[in-house]
């Protein structure tokens, strides 16, 4: 039964990034979009996650926190992460003394992160409340600025400055 109550969520949130992909021109990385989450090494820890005897703890806001999940879940979303281009740490460099870089994610990326988020939000609760979720959350990200002021754009929250026009196609071209 929990293996059917995580393909239901999957197929759910697949149906709803696709539809938020094609609106931001992007349907390719819609049809891609998680399809490692079909992988056994995500799948088995994904459910037992989720939809286990005992589903792992999520912060208040529903956040994920490392320190209170087991290594099955761990190393999947680690995999997760690295295979999926859409998340924002897939961009982040760690240096070897501990200093972090944020790259800028090309368009693509960025946009289906964005649908990504939304189709989460209508997925799990019904509605698209990606605003509020994101204004909860962005101080976590570690996010490049030229990514984060489209974020925020397309978010109605921010305004696209000069440094978008001037750097944007360089990362995007």
């Amino acid at each position: 039964m929990k293996h059917l109550k995580y393909l239901s969520y999957v197929l759910r949130h697949k149906w709803f990034v696709f539809v938020e992909c094609c609106k931001l021109g992007v349907p390719l990385r819609g049809i891609l979009h998680d399809l490692s989450k079909l992988s056994p090494k995500e799948w088995l820890p994904y459910v037992n996650h989720f939809y286990g005897d005992k589903p792992s703890p999520r912060g208040k806001d529903g956040s994920y926190n490392p320190l209170h999940v087991g290594d099955d879940f761990d190393y999947a979303w680690l995999s997760h992460q690295h295979h999926n281009k859409h998340h924002w740490q897939y961009w982040i460099l760690r240096g070897d003394s501990g200093e972090t870089k944020a790259l800028p994610m090309p368009i693509r990326y960025a946009k289906e992160m964005l649908a990504d988020w939304r189709g989460a939000g209508r997925a799990i609760t019904g509605k698209d409340n990606t605003l509020e979720w994101y204004q909860k959350n962005k101080h976590k990200m570690v996010l490049h600025n030229l990514t984060r002021y489209w974020i925020e754009s397309e978010l109605g929250v921010g305004m696209v400055s000069d440094i978008w026009e001037d750097d944007w196609g360089k990362y995007n071209g």
